[in-house]
């Protein structure tokens, strides 16, 4: 069995076994004990420079409007189910939403506040690679690879981008470690770092689902297996690391499951499983997407590919065929289905950063230098650049709409639900609705109109009084409130023919129209 590296930071302190196998000097050491930034002002630093472009720019549709919509209706409603308009939303678990109702309740409804979820799983990759490498690389590899890491475009881009992906992606990094870390610990020692393992995986499916457990077992397993030590894998499954997982993860399906008999299938089959296996969601893409993604959202650093892949292919210790195995078995795992998103990619990053970072160990200091210079420009730029060119039409609109309406008015979207409008316009109540709801097509189409489809199975009741046809158009000014209209430019001349419907402002390819109460027969 070859020999594992150990590390470094002083010569009189002991040298760690590495997950059972004999320990020897890393090749990566320095040969003399040397200075370093401690890991504790270098996560302040990671955090500031993660948190210092948070609310630079509007947020992005679909994905940043819809996320931030359904965590700010749970914190003005229910705390337990999510909702995206008003009715029960369960494409994925209520974590993320969990933190940015935390952070909006500390800083306001605004984009800095529902970017903290993100942030925060960027922040514990960050620990888990800082904490990784130098224990098992030494103290300057550490402060190196968390460099590469948070220079990273992916990494800094994901780190601001209101979804699951990087949330998840932390957890199953601190989950990974931590097995191999509680592996080095003598049998019979207290499983703290297990613990921990098993409730990163939990929070990882509270966050987004099975691949949290998924994903570990993905990884640790095989890599186990493949130098010989299959026994290990039973001390993984220590009973107090099953037990914690369960009281962390089950709670919120079981009572979601009790309130809404669907729940289980609707989430577990339809949402995993056949999603998984089907070709007729968004985003298609073929087999090698992920080959390219990587290397591409990590320049400048990938551009010592050749140098890490003869690395890689030079070494035999158990931490290098960790890293690649990490990165391979993600790669392939979500190879497979034909819907591939970029950030399904993020759970190999650390391990991919970390190999970076260990091909850079014979490059001079300038040429590191000049790397990360370029990295965190690129960084900078791409921020600044999303936020020149990103629409910001539903935001001026939105705040239109907030200081025109009054208790009593209703809000309607004509054939799209424009996501961020509640979100930047604070509205107490769901808009209606308008659309072909009866199109056959439509449980079929991966888009707006089957995520609010699929909501209403779980309250059909309001469901039908949300969702509207679009034969309803010539009723909605019916009563004696306002109604407000917000539609795209292209639906202009359907409303235009609605007797007293008048428009307010336009932004960009989105308007504002009212239509004053009237009676109807």
């Amino acid at each position: 069995m070859p020999e594992a590296p150990a590390h470094p930071a002083s010569a009189a302190a002991p040298t760690p076994a590495v997950a059972g196998v004999a320990t020897a000097q890393p090749r990566d050491a320095p040969s003399v004990p040397q200075a370093s930034t401690r890991p504790l002002l270098l996560l302040v630093l990671l955090a500031a420079w993660l948190l210092c472009t948070l609310g630079l720019r509007p947020l992005l549709l679909p994905d940043e409007g819809r996320y931030a919509g359904v965590a700010r209706e749970m914190l003005t409603g229910d705390w337990w189910v999510p909702t995206l308009d008003g009715l029960p939303f369960f494409h994925k678990p209520p974590l993320l939403y969990w933190l940015d109702m935390a952070a909006m309740s500390m800083f306001g409804s605004n984009a800095f506040a529902v970017r903290i979820g993100p942030a925060l799983g960027a922040l514990l990759m960050g620990a888990a690679v800082l904490l990784a490498l130098r224990r098992w690389h030494g103290a300057h590899m550490a402060t190196r690879g968390l460099l590469v890491l948070a220079s990273c475009p992916l990494y800094f881009l994901s780190a601001q981008y209101v979804n699951h992906d990087m949330l998840v992606a932390g957890l199953i990094t601190v989950a990974v470690f931590s097995f191999v870390r509680a592996l080095e610990e003598p049998p019979r020692a207290l499983p703290g770092w297990l613990l921990l393992a098993w409730v990163a995986c939990a929070l990882a499916m509270l966050a987004k689902g099975l691949i949290g457990f998924v994903l570990p077992a993905w990884v640790i397993g095989p890599w186990l297996l493949w130098q010989g030590r299959w026994r290990q894998l039973l001390r993984l499954l220590h009973p107090l690391g099953l037990l914690a997982a369960a009281l962390v993860a089950a709670p919120w399906f079981i009572a979601v499951q009790s309130r809404y008999p669907g729940f289980f299938d609707y989430f577990f089959m339809e949402q995993h499983f056949r999603r998984f296996a089907q070709s007729d969601f968004n985003n298609v893409q073929p087999f090698w997407f992920f080959l390219v993604v990587l290397p591409v959202l990590t320049l400048p650093w990938s551009a010592r590919l050749p140098q890490l892949l003869r690395r890689a292919w030079s070494r035999a210790d158990p931490q290098t065929g960790l890293y690649v195995w990490w990165v391979a078995a993600v790669l392939v795992f979500f190879s497979l289905p034909s819907s591939k998103i970029v950030g399904y990619v993020l759970p190999a990053l650390a391990p991919w950063c970390m190999l970076l970072a260990l091909a850079f160990g014979d490059a001079a200091v300038r040429t590191r230098r000049w790397f990360a210079g370029v990295a965190f420009g690129i960084c900078l730029l791409l921020v600044a650049g999303f936020a020149w060119q990103q629409p910001d039409a539903d935001r001026h609109v939105a705040r239109a709409l907030a200081t025109r309406i009054a208790a009593g008015d209703r809000v309607v979207m004509l054939d799209e639900y424009l996501y961020d409008i509640g979100f930047y316009a604070r509205l107490a109540d769901p808009v209606i609705v308008l659309s072909d709801w009866a199109d056959p097509a439509l449980p079929h189409r991966d888009n707006w109109r089957k995520e609010l489809f699929d909501a209403a199975r779980f309250d059909p009741a309001r469901g039908k009084a949300l969702l509207r046809p679009l034969s309803d158009l010539p009723r909605m000014a019916c009563g004696t409130g306002v109604t407000w209209f917000v539609l795209r430019h292209r639906q202009a001349p359907r409303l235009a023919a609605l007797p007293g419907a008048q428009p307010v402002m336009s932004s960009g390819n989105t308007e504002l129209w009212k239509a004053p109460g009237r009676l109807c027969p």
